[in-house]
């Protein structure tokens, strides 16, 4: 850790105080523009969360405020994803990020110089257009929390829940990234074949049976070359950050499609990204040493065991699901909280699942997107799905309004919040994660 974790360091931006999500320790990347531009749209550029607004970081560097490597970043920050600014590597964004940090500080010499100087470089968060923040070349979705998997595979094999591959293999597939849409994107129900268990053929219609699933999405930074694996103790640092991940599902798709080769249309149709980008600088206080193995689980193989990163390779990052349904809205009901899951109770680190998708050859690309399945934990309130929190529909939840859910009807808003956490270090937080069903 360094001085922009400090916890007495605070900012001349005074929202940034105390702010849930975006304190001056934070300073997660997005990608903006302005909603006056409306008539003559701005071109989209990186910015920086800095309580309730966003730092422009061209304006910074066109400022002066950047020098050395977090100068060379200028031509990156003028683009409408982070992309070019990952391909630069570890040494340029935490540059960045210190300077930034520096620049926003009470005691910043920018600031004392000079108390308009917000006037220049920040945008209240109000006015500012939030896009994807990446382009994720690939997208790979992963199935690391041995809870969701448990629960599910109980679901449908309660005599055998876990595959045999389970606890040896860091299991995934690879999604769509054409569909990653991004955070307040409308959430179309999509349609496929669906078959009836005492049905003798399979019908074709929307979806019956609609799931958000809860995941983090770990962006990747340092590219690896095609034929060149990256050694587990190597692994941690190809990542840039973190982000919240909404994998939607179409269960009842899933179910019938899903032999022999896994998902296919249950997944392809949305994957909402949110739009801030918690990078591993930020998140270092919050390091946790990976979930401990029970009592004869296989120990990980020796491609995927590093001392370090079972030491310090899992995050302890809390993820939340609220509900609201169009009719708690229309009544102005508190949305619901469902579902709250630890990252930290993975059974897969990032580093695992990052040297192990690349253990064959396979190159990720700074961009890429991998996520961590949906993260569950051993008590119900920690399903981070409805498949697990209904129990595939026999347990529905009731809503305040004295509605039930299975599964997800039309006009149904899902809300993934994210934070971490601990006494003696300032909380950061990821935003919200928002998409609403629509037909």
């Amino acid at each position: 850790m360094d001085e922009t974790h400090d916890p007495t360091r605070t900012s001349w931006v005074e929202s940034a105080q105390g702010h849930p999500d975006f304190p001056i320790q934070n300073l997660p990347y997005g990608v903006f523009h302005r909603r006056d531009d409306t008539d003559d749209p701005s071109p989209a550029r990186l910015c920086m969360a800095i309580g309730d607004s966003v730092l422009d970081l061209t304006a910074c560097h066109d400022e002066g405020w950047f020098t050395g490597a977090a100068d060379l970043a200028g031509a990156a920050f003028a683009e409408p994803a982070l992309n070019a600014l990952l391909a630069l590597g570890p040494e340029t964004w935490r540059a960045v990020r210190r300077q930034a940090s520096a620049l926003l500080a009470s005691d910043s010499s920018a600031f004392r110089a000079n108390r308009r100087i917000g006037d220049h470089v920040l945008v209240p968060m109000a006015e500012a257009e939030l896009t994807l923040p990446f382009v994720a070349g690939d997208y790979t979705d992963f199935y690391a929390s041995v809870h969701h998997a448990s629960n599910v595979g109980a679901l449908f094999r309660p005599d055998n829940p876990l595959l045999p591959n389970y606890k040896w293999v860091p299991i995934g597939y690879h999604g769509r990234a054409s569909s990653l849409v991004p955070s307040d994107t409308p959430v179309r129900r999509p349609h496929g074949q669906r078959k009836d268990p005492g049905s003798d053929a399979p019908t074709f219609g929307p979806s019956r049976a609609l799931d958000w699933e809860a995941e983090v999405g770990f962006v990747v930074g340092r590219e690896n070359a095609l034929g060149a694996p990256v050694p587990i103790a190597d692994a941690g640092s190809h990542l840039f950050g973190l982000c919240l991940v909404n994998d939607w599902s179409a269960r009842d798709v899933q179910s019938w499609e899903y032999q022999p080769l896994g998902p296919f249309l249950a997944k392809n149709f949305a994957t909402t990204v949110s739009p801030w980008v918690v990078t591993l600088d930020a998140l270092e206080p919050f390091r946790v040493p990976a979930a401990p193995r029970p009592s004869g689980d296989p120990s990980p193989l020796p491609y995927l065991t590093d001392p370090s990163d079972q030491r310090c390779g899992a995050f302890d990052v809390t993820i939340e699901v609220w509900l609201s349904s169009a009719r708690m809205r229309a009544e102005q009901a508190e949305p619901v909280r469902v579902s709250r899951g630890r990252l930290a109770d993975l059974y897969w680190t990032p580093a695992q699942m990052l040297a192990h998708h690349t253990s064959g050859g396979c190159n990720l690309r700074p961009g890429d997107l991998l996520a961590s399945g949906t993260v569950s934990g051993p008590d119900r309130e920690n399903r981070g799905c409805l498949l697990e929190l209904t129990r595939r529909g026999a347990e529905p939840l009731v809503l305040p309004t004295g509605e039930t859910r299975a599964f997800l009807e039309d006009g149904d808003e899902v809300v993934l919040r994210g934070y971490a956490e601990r006494e003696g270090v300032v909380r950061v937080g990821f935003g919200e994660c928002v998409g609403t069903v629509g037909v």
